[in-house]
């Protein structure tokens, strides 16, 4: 009952522990992005690997948390587009597609055209770009989507134990989808050995 002198309701304070936990993923993944580009000296590859397996990491070691985040959403809270929780959302979104904009600033690799792109998709992913607020060809875009989508299937399978009907460790098939990841943007994946 002491939480309600703090927060008006269970849902208040349901979307500020949702918001508490967007925040920490995101300072976490930021702070394995410095460390690998100090230790890199500003390598693109080293700090996009960084990203990924720190969200792997995290969402891995916080399987409800990321349940919570990016599973089916809880009742009530499904269509909330609440200040708290957008912002912190945001920080956690940006922080991949910050690293992303970096690298197509830096080394620009190819996309598809936009006519190449399918009438209606590229109809969304124009509105997506505005929504962003960025200047970024169509092809990025996509780009970046087929790259996060990549990325969150492989994690959400593997936390959700979705992939325990082939695999007792998906730490190698992890490795693979970085690879394909970062053939994707143009860049060489470091192989671990």
């Amino acid at each position: 009952p002491a939480l309600y002198r703090y927060f008006g309701s269970h849902e208040d304070l349901i979307k500020h522990v949702v918001a508490d936990i967007f925040e920490e993923i995101a300072d976490d993944i930021h702070a394995a992005i410095a460390a690998a580009d100090q230790s890199s000296g500003g390598d693109m590859a080293a700090k996009l690997v960084a990203a990924c397996g720190e969200f792997r990491r995290w969402s891995l070691g916080h399987r409800e948390e990321f349940g919570l985040l990016f599973g089916t959403p809880l009742p009530g809270l499904e269509a909330v587009h609440d200040e708290v929780i957008d912002a912190c959302a945001a920080k956690f979104s940006g922080t991949f597609f910050a690293l992303f904009l970096e690298l197509w600033r830096k080394r620009p690799f190819p996309i598809p055209a936009d006519d190449e792109i399918d009438p209606g998709l590229r109809e969304q992913l124009a509105r997506y770009r505005d929504v962003l607020g960025v200047d970024l060809p169509l092809g990025a875009g996509l780009t970046f989507l087929r790259c996060w989508v990549r990325l969150y299937g492989m994690v959400s399978l593997e936390v959700f134990g979705h992939l325990r009907f082939a695999l007792d460790d998906a730490a190698a098939m992890f490795e693979i989808t970085l690879g394909e990841l970062a053939g994707l943007v143009g860049l060489e994946y470091p192989q671990p050995h």
